[in-house]
């Protein structure tokens, strides 16, 4: 295990409004999803997922991602990305002036076939033509890599050289950041340190994001996993712990921010978030989802 002291400080790229909201029944009003964007960037996370562009896959909770950039107040230092699923949503993230651009592909065949319409070799040929123009536009690129531990459709587990191949074809179309997805929520410290063995190889662990649902509880023990022994300093999480998968019934939600913060705090990384700012953001979203949370914090005074 390496000393805490030399680590890198953990990087929260906060998804709620836009990986947390996709599997939510109630549709969040624009002006809620707005105020809690504004919320989250003074609560000192540093890069927010904001929306989505795109004809595929988008459903009336990311319908309004055009209204939501043109209101949301952008806070210095901060960076707001938008997921990105097609040539005509590349076009209207630029209008929207987004910081960083998301692609979505999976090494999972059955993933790939089920949710992209695609096989993956041709689902990689489609994000090629994004990848490139986003380039020429100086805006900065990472990919979601989905079902990169297991598959809701093949039903078994994904092979990290599956990751890898696919990551190798990202890398050389240009992309930087690759946030891998655990989307059924049940990956082991184990799981991960097979994947990260083998990804670290080849890239380095800055440009690793890691991206936990917590069906299972595990998240936690995964994220820390990574960090402590490999210096993975990315990673996903969502303000409240909500979020799911509308493509894998079942799933627990992301692993929450103020939980993941807490988690690194306690174990000796000096955290510049704002646990009270973060408690108050998912706290005002409650009444429009129609649920409580599920983050531990949220149900706390945390002092």
């Amino acid at each position: 295990m390496l000393d805490v002291t030399t680590l890198p400080l953990p990087r929260l790229t906060e998804v709620g409004p836009r990986d947390g909201f996709q599997n939510e029944t109630a549709v969040v009003p624009t002006e809620a999803k707005v105020e809690f964007i504004d919320a989250l960037s003074g609560s000192g996370v540093r890069e927010i997922s904001a929306g989505a562009f795109g004809a595929q896959l988008l459903g009336p909770q990311l319908a309004d991602s055009t209204e939501v950039f043109e209101n949301i107040r952008r806070k210095e230092g901060v960076q707001y990305l938008a997921l990105v699923l097609d040539e005509a949503g590349l076009d209207a993230a630029l209008e929207a002036e987004v910081d960083k651009v998301e692609v979505l592909c999976s090494p999972s065949e059955a993933y790939s076939q089920k949710v992209l319409d695609a096989p993956i070799a041709q689902t990689l040929e489609r994000l090629r033509p994004i990848v490139n123009r986003a380039w020429k536009e100086r805006l900065p690129s990472r990919a979601g890599v989905a079902a990169a531990f297991q598959c809701p459709y093949q039903g078994t587990g994904v092979k990290p050289e599956a990751v890898v191949a696919v990551v190798d074809r990202l890398r050389a179309m240009g992309v930087a950041e690759f946030s891998l997805c655990d989307t059924v929520g049940s990956a082991s410290p184990q799981e991960v340190r097979a994947l990260l063995d083998l990804l670290l190889k080849r890239v380095g662990p800055e440009q690793v994001f890691l991206h936990f649902h917590d069906t299972y509880g595990m998240a936690l023990a995964n994220a820390l996993a990574a960090w402590t022994e490999y210096g993975v300093a990315g990673f996903d999480a969502s303000c409240g712990g909500v979020g799911g998968c509308p493509y894998a019934p079942g799933v627990g939600g992301n692993v929450a921010t103020e939980d993941l913060a807490f988690a690194f705090l306690a174990s000796g990384a000096p955290m510049s978030v704002d646990f009270q700012k973060l408690r108050l953001a998912g706290k005002a979203l409650v009444p429009h989802l129609g649920h409580s949370l599920p983050s531990h914090l949220s149900k706390i005074e945390f002092r």
